[in-house]
């Protein structure tokens, strides 16, 4: 199984693996011992779909040596290339969208008879993949899925094109997942959803709630100690949620708060509807009402018409704002969005020199932001050994800050670390001692 792309991709691939385990599948120890080859697509930027390209080639290169393997697409890209998917990729037997994740077990137990190689659908015939078998890459960890789909129509986004409206689960699905996961000793959640905080609206007039009431209900179960949710917007970030988040134990001191520009005529263009002040009044709120709170962010760079003066603007907020991270991305077109046809789209070598002054910039400052930690205590969720040296361990801060450490635990602990040292994208020290077996 390869997956590209987002954290709800991830959480997919796990209902994915569970639901092929209960036809009696398991996971191959290497694709060329594979008797079937899923792919779980994104594409929302040219890169993915460039990397998907690749990985198809080597595909089919295997099923002409072994012409009943099966190849199997799923995802973003699939549901976007429905019409010419099967031309393109000739040797693809089936493929499915985000939201008919089920298709591929029905298509598989049928031995590829009586079921349609396409399934496609952004209607009411979606299903949330939350309902599906799971397999869980750590024990201790899991995504939980509370909605599907955007209603934002950003004008350079093609989710809503391939995963259709928002739907919101009803609270207490959410809650009996959350529930049963804490049963089975998972410790840190996340909660999943193409904009977390606009969850509930869906649902009147039948349910009235909203997001910082489901954060809540979720501090409430016993055995959940750490609560995260990605990806919010700000548009959608209300008092409701600040409070939830300053004062629910669980429910980490940490936001992603996707930026994309800091020019407001530029985030107009974008269709973001909010302004560069707005943003930063809303930062403000959030530093106030979380004194600790870890801020990360996504910015675009290039987008169609974005000046050297928009650019200097961008570069201010994040000056300004010091996140503690940041995704930053060169603005590639997608077929099918109103910023694909825009006038004045920006050249690759302007591109390329801003996404270099960006990234210098977020990186000292990250840098900053991290030593600020040195000599602190952090309580840190063991994942396992680090990836770069197996006598060392990593984990995770409620902050979300990846620490590098020597000691001795098993993954799943939390564990205390002094902090010794920082990067810009990690922290490094020693364990101090073992908070929570």
């Amino acid at each position: 199984m390869t997956t590209f792309g987002c954290q709800m991709n991830a959480h997919d691939s796990e209902r994915i693996k569970g639901m092929l385990e209960e036809l009696g599948l398991g996971e191959a120890p290497s694709k060329g011992e594979a008797d079937v080859l899923v792919f779980n697509t994104c594409t929302i930027r040219e890169k993915p779909d460039t990397k998907f390209a690749a990985y198809m080639g080597e595909a089919a290169a295997r099923k002409r040596e072994r012409p009943e393997m099966i190849i199997a697409v799923g995802g973003c890209y699939a549901e976007a290339q429905r019409e010419r998917l099967f031309s393109l990729y000739p040797d693809v037997d089936v493929a499915f969208g985000p939201g008919t994740i089920p298709h591929l077990a029905e298509w598989l137990g049928a031995g590829g008879f009586g079921v349609e190689r396409g399934v496609w659908g952004t209607g009411e015939e979606r299903k949330f993949a939350a309902t599906l078998p799971m397999h869980r890459e750590r024990r201790f960890q899991a995504w939980v899925q509370i909605s599907m789909g955007c209603n934002s129509t950003c004008s350079y986004c093609i989710v809503p094109a391939v995963r259709g409206r928002e739907v919101s689960r009803r609270p207490g699905d959410v809650l009996a997942e959350v529930t049963h996961l804490a049963q089975q000793g998972v410790r840190e959640l996340t909660l999943l959803g193409q904009n977390v905080n606009s969850w509930g609206r869906d649902l009147l007039p039948e349910i009235h709630t909203e997001f910082g009431e489901l954060l809540r209900a979720c501090d409430a179960v016993d055995g959940i100690d750490r609560i995260r949710f990605t990806s919010p917007h700000p548009k959608d970030f209300r008092r409701p949620v600040i409070e939830a988040m300053a004062e629910c134990a669980a429910v980490c001191e940490h936001a992603h708060l996707p930026l994309q520009s800091g020019s407001t005529r530029i985030l107009k263009a974008m269709r973001r509807t909010y302004s560069r002040e707005r943003y930063l009044k809303l930062v403000g709120e959030l530093r106030a009402g979380i004194p600790d709170l870890a801020l990360t962010t996504d910015i675009i760079v290039g987008f169609p018409g974005e000046t050297e003066a928009d650019f200097r603007e961008t570069m201010e907020v994040v000056e300004e704002v010091a996140f503690d991270g940041a995704f930053t991305f060169v603005y590639s077109p997608r077929a099918g969005t109103d910023a694909a046809v825009m006038p004045d789209q920006v050249p690759d070598e302007i591109k390329r020199d801003r996404i270099d002054r960006l990234v210098r910039l977020v990186q000292r400052l990250a840098a900053e932001r991290n030593e600020l930690r040195v000599g602190r205590v952090e309580e840190v969720l063991v994942e396992g050994p680090s990836r770069t040296d197996p006598s060392v361990l990593r984990g995770r801060t409620r902050r979300n800050t990846t620490v590098n450490f020597v000691g001795a635990a098993a993954p799943g602990d939390f564990v205390d670390v002094l902090i010794e040292r920082a990067t810009s994208t990690t922290l490094g020290g020693s364990q101090a001692a073992v908070a929570v077996a």
